[in-house]
């Protein structure tokens, strides 16, 4: 089953990104520590890891408040 990242934007809404699949859950992972900084400096504030149509998680790009 293939692994996509899904992006929304500070509306919740789902905004544009890059179409890559992964052969595994660790590999889209390790991805997306990669390309975070770039996704959130386009307008993502958050992303859900899925396989097929079932979300695994999901997680905010937005620095943490201190």
């Amino acid at each position: 089953m293939p692994w996509s990242w899904r992006y929304e934007g500070t509306d919740g809404r789902a905004v544009a990104g890059p179409a890559e699949q992964f052969g595994s859950q660790a590999d889209a992972e390790s991805w997306i520590g990669q390309i975070w900084r770039e996704l959130a400096a386009a307008g993502v504030t958050s992303v859900a890891l899925a396989e097929d149509d079932r979300v695994e998680y999901k997680m905010s790009l937005l620095p943490s408040a201190e």
